[in-house]
């Protein structure tokens, strides 16, 4: 089995057994996961240890009031593959960013700490099965995907969210807030060098861009498990999205995203 990877604490530690590019990156945003990161890091450990390629985990903190750092850092003493980001101004989205921008590997996944997706589903998003792709989101809809435990209010409204998405930013799309997603290199560090949202509307952003950069976006269907734990709110983060939508659609007005990458499929109208 070959499977080294680097580790970087936030007080400039040097590197160590660092490859050039790992084979797979999973950047795991985190804010107050003090009791979750202690459940969910060895169920990923393990998987890694199982696999025949590289891989690097990058822990980012971003503005917990909890021993979220604590608990991160004390897992990364002993696991060399794991590095510890933090990024003090709250906002999923500034995690996220940060986590793709430093990461190495040739494929880029953001996985949710809760590990409601089984973390074995990431090799869906892998080559093979992602060949030709240069995007691969996670969807809980269509005939292939099974949503566990949620309740139905919070079904429907997560498809009247979709439904808005839909009608004025992104189409095409049955899931785009789903938190588990992977990059290739390129797409990444093209995607979230331009990124700016800073909350939870950085998902239809980086969708947003990409489909008019012309990059190729595929849908895997996965097995979701509701947790009960989750920390959607419903109203609040669907007025959050609109706002953020808005937002965005003004700042591509404004070309602050700067000029479209060349791709081989034609940018959606």
């Amino acid at each position: 089995m070959i499977w080294r990877a680097r580790a970087q604490h936030t007080n400039g530690a040097e590197l160590l057994n660092l490859p050039k590019q790992p084979h797979l990156s999973i950047i795991i945003p985190a804010h107050n996961e003090e009791h979750r990161l202690p459940h969910s890091l060895p169920k990923i450990d393990a998987f890694l240890k199982a696999q025949p390629y590289e891989a690097e985990v990058i822990i980012v903190e971003n503005g917990s009031h909890d021993r979220t750092v604590e608990v991160a850092r004390a897992y990364a003493d002993d696991h060399p593959y794991v590095r510890v980001l933090e990024v003090e101004t709250r906002g999923k989205g500034l995690a996220v960013k940060a986590g793709m921008l430093a990461a190495h590997g040739a494929y880029r996944f953001i996985c949710d700490v809760d590990l409601s997706m089984p973390i074995e589903d990431v090799t869906a998003f892998l080559p093979p099965y992602a060949d030709g792709y240069d995007i691969s989101i996670a969807t809980r809809e269509g005939p292939a995907a099974r949503r566990v435990g949620e309740p139905e209010h919070r079904h429907i409204m997560g498809r009247i969210n979709n439904w808005i998405i839909q009608l004025v930013a992104v189409r095409g799309f049955e899931d785009t807030q789903c938190g588990f997603k992977m990059f290739t290199k390129a797409a990444a560090e093209d995607l979230f060098s331009v990124q700016q949202m800073s909350g939870i509307g950085f998902d239809v952003e980086i969708l947003f861009i990409a489909k008019r950069r012309g990059y190729r976006v595929r849908e895997v269907p996965i097995t979701w498990y509701f947790d009960p734990d989750s920390r959607i709110r419903l109203i609040g983060d669907t007025l959050n999205i609109l706002r953020e939508i808005w937002q965005i659609r003004r700042n591509w007005s404004k070309g602050a995203y700067g000029k479209a990458a060349i791709k081989d499929s034609q940018p959606e109208p």
